[in-house]
């Protein structure tokens, strides 16, 4: 984490006095990020129908890719010899790359051992991707900020499960921790639990504990609604560490960015905006 930190930190720089919402400075290799921070996804290295020039117009800081949809193709290995994920796509400001767990976790017919996540890949071939293949991928794109392999957990889930779950997610976190070995690059840890307070209580004291450079939020936007994301953010938002990023996965409704910046989230990414607009849908404040 020492090496790491010569390279990643977060500033913190004001802080409201009515809510727990924050603005701040997120400092990487390829740049500085405003908070709170909306990041548009380029699932395979290139947001959809806009040029990089087009994104720098709009003074966007950051992107994300997805580490299962350049594994499968054109494979991290060739984006690897390319320079990296910011040669590969003319983007020299910073990326985030998730882990492949959410991907995984929406497929149908896929299987969850110790081991990791078994999948058919699109060509009907069995691909098992493991802590440290997700690392391994994450490492070869060369994003600046890295996520966990965890599992994400579906809704509605009982207890028994979810408690087996968070489990093993703390036991792949210390594999990605003990496969990453790039400190130009910060990991992010997962903070799972469903839909239960002593659950996401238990994962955020383990997760925080390995002492890593950002955190995030994890299992929602599942299908849970509105009502219970707001609850699990307003939980679990404010007790995460105040000198560390705080990301909310997958969440990009209009609503619902106010609703997670006003609870003190830093960073959020979705496909919403440039899915809707693909569809021609425009959110002005009277609705769609």
């Amino acid at each position: 984490t020492k090496e790491v930190n010569k390279h990643f930190k977060y500033k913190l720089i004001h802080k409201d006095k009515n809510c727990n919402a924050r603005a701040g400075v997120i400092i990487t290799p390829h740049g500085e990020i405003p908070t709170p921070v909306f990041m548009p996804v380029g699932t395979h290295g290139a947001i959809k129908a806009l040029q990089p020039n087009q994104l720098k117009d709009m003074d966007i800081p950051i992107i994300l890719s997805n580490t299962y949809h350049l594994h499968l193709t054109p494979g991290s290995d060739l984006v690897k010899k390319a320079g990296g994920l910011h040669k590969f796509m003319a983007w020299d400001r910073p990326i985030l790359t998730d882990s492949g767990g959410f991907q995984v976790f929406s497929l149908q017919g896929n299987s969850i051992t110790e081991e990791g996540s078994k999948f058919k890949g699109p060509k009907g071939k069995d691909i098992l991707l493991t802590p440290e293949t997700s690392i391994q991928i994450q490492q070869n794109l060369g994003s600046d900020i890295m996520m966990a392999f965890d599992e994400c957990i579906p809704y509605p889930a009982d207890k028994k499960y979810v408690k087996r779950s968070i489990d093993r997610t703390h036991r792949w976190l210390d594999r990605c921790i003990n496969s990453w070995d790039n400190p130009k690059q910060a990991l992010f840890g997962i903070i799972q639990g469903s839909t239960y307070d002593e659950f996401r209580d238990e994962c955020l004291e383990e997760v925080v504990k390995r002492d890593l450079p950002g955190y995030a939020i994890g299992g929602v936007s599942v299908g849970e609604g509105p009502e219970l994301m707001e609850k699990a953010v307003k939980y679990v938002a404010p007790k995460m560490p105040e000198d560390k990023p705080r990301y909310v996965m997958g969440v990009g409704m209009p609503e619902d960015l106010f609703m997670i910046w006003e609870n003190g989230v830093d960073m959020s990414d979705c496909i919403i905006p440039t899915k809707f607009a693909r569809g021609g849908t425009l959110f002005t404040n009277r609705g769609k």
